[in-house]
């Protein structure tokens, strides 16, 4: 088959990609910048094919073609990742030069090199594709009035889809004459039929967490103050009182008078105050705890991705959210 530039084929293709254009964008492996991408090789058909990408100072500024299933374009991003490029590969492969008209042998030696070093992209050491992008069909075509390829401008996921061994592809059994991409659909995107865009929404997620919010300490001190008490006392006291006799009888010597030691005795008492301090339980203080309930609210803006489908002509689309139940 023979190969075109894009620009060579369809001289508005910037059009069809709403001004987005992947010549030019950084090239990275990786984390790495290792050059830029040139331009872009379609086939009869208008399918993407190859990438022309130009390797700067990581082999000397040699531009190279890299099969369009193992590039995964960002346009975002402004970048290109080459999916398991290495700087063995580059040395292996042909150099594209301005004038140099590709042919199936010069795709042949295109080929070999990446078959021969076909890994995933794990075990080449690339990270995973953080991107969710929408994807770019590369094989979809112009027609001959040079309709739009099908695409989406905001960024394009071209992945591998599928991983040959080096010694099945060590003894291919095509020839020229019957050779077509599809035999190798990982380096040609050929069996990528499922294509996701993944849609995303906001949600407000509401949870509560139990945190110190003070601390109350109950305890007693002893406070000191000078009560009065008034207690009444009774003293006992004699009094001596001389009077007049009533009885003035005259009584006879001998009998009663006259006569010493004869007493009168009278025990006296007398209060006195007892004032003592004695403790009592004045009143009894309990502490405790009890939970009160609030309801706090909170209001959000979010956001939900929308599939926005954009045809031309007149597609078949069987879109599942639109069936009815």
């Amino acid at each position: 088959m023979a190969l075109y530039r894009i620009k060579d084929f369809d001289p508005d293709y910037r059009n069809h990609f709403d001004g987005d254009d992947v010549k030019d964008l950084d090239l990275y492996s990786g984390d790495d910048k290792i050059g830029s991408v040139n331009d872009v090789l379609v086939d009869e058909e208008g399918r993407f094919r190859y990438l022309v990408i130009s390797t700067g100072a990581w082999i000397f500024g040699k531009k190279v073609l890299l099969p369009i299933g193992r590039a995964q374009i960002d346009y975002n991003a402004r970048r290109v990742y080459a999916n398991g490029l290495t700087k063995s590969q580059v040395e292996q492969l042909p150099e594209f030069t301005d004038d140099l008209k590709m042919d199936y042998h010069g795709e042949e030696q295109v080929r070999n090199v990446y078959r021969s070093g076909m890994t995933t992209g794990a075990a080449s050491g690339m990270a995973a594709d953080p991107y969710t992008t929408a994807p770019l069909e590369s094989s979809a075509a112009l027609d001959a009035g040079g309709a739009a390829y099908t695409g989406s401008s905001t960024g394009a996921d071209i992945s591998m889809s599928g991983v040959e061994t080096g010694a099945a592809a060590a003894a291919p059994t095509y020839t020229e004459s019957n050779y077509n991409y599809e035999m190798d659909r990982d380096l040609y995107k050929m069996d990528q039929h499922d294509d996701r865009i993944r849609l995303y929404e906001e949600r407000l997620i509401a949870n509560k967490r139990r945190m110190k919010a003070g601390e109350v300490t109950v305890g007693k001190h002893v406070e000191t103050e000078t009560a009065r008490v008034s207690v009444p006392i009774e003293k006992e006291r004699v009094v001596v009182e001389r009077v007049a006799p009533t009885d003035m009888t005259a009584v006879p010597v001998g009998e009663d008078a006259f006569h010493e030691g004869q007493v009168a005795r009278m025990e006296v008492y007398e209060e006195t105050p007892d004032i003592h301090k004695e403790a009592f339980v004045r009143e009894e203080v309990r502490v405790k705890k009890v939970v009160d309930q609030d309801i706090v609210s909170s209001e959000e803006q979010i956001r939900r991705e929308e599939l926005d489908i954009d045809t031309q002509g007149r597609p078949v689309i069987d879109d599942a959210s639109t069936r009815k139940v």
